[in-house]
């Protein structure tokens, strides 16, 4: 069954401009030191960082809460599989709302999907939830 679904836009040139302005005070308050590292490993920074971005508001809002009610930035964290498939990965505030939505004898499981075309980042989540 389906817990949650949320998506999310996020505009490639206003994370890069968010970068310049903002550097590290930004990087650090958003986003974990493994998916810094990703971004800061790849061609395109700023594009990383921004589909990273827009998997977190889309985590957020499948969550059913969006940036709100205790939910940190860094609660919510992208990583890859050795074939590149991305994963999001709870802690905090944010497992603990997973943990509450999901029904008894169940398991979430959250799918999540990044795609860019500059200047757009592009998010989908959904979380799913099926029987142990």
């Amino acid at each position: 069954m389906i817990l949650g679904i949320g998506t999310d836009l996020a505009n490639i040139d206003r994370i890069a401009g968010t970068l310049e302005r903002f550097g590290d005070r930004f990087r650090n308050r958003v986003f974990t030191e493994t998916e810094q590292q990703k971004a800061e490993w790849r061609q395109d920074v700023a594009g990383t960082y921004a589909k990273r971005w827009a998997a977190k508001e889309a985590c957020s809002k499948a969550l059913g809460t969006g940036l709100r009610m205790g939910i940190a930035w860094k609660d919510m964290a992208v990583s890859n599989l050795g074939t590149g498939q991305p994963r999001m990965h709870l802690t905090g505030w944010a497992a603990d709302r997973l943990t509450a939505m999901t029904p008894p004898g169940h398991e979430a499981i959250i799918h999540v999907t990044l795609t860019d075309d500059h200047p757009w980042a592009q998010a989908f989540v959904v979380i799913e939830a099926r029987p142990k």
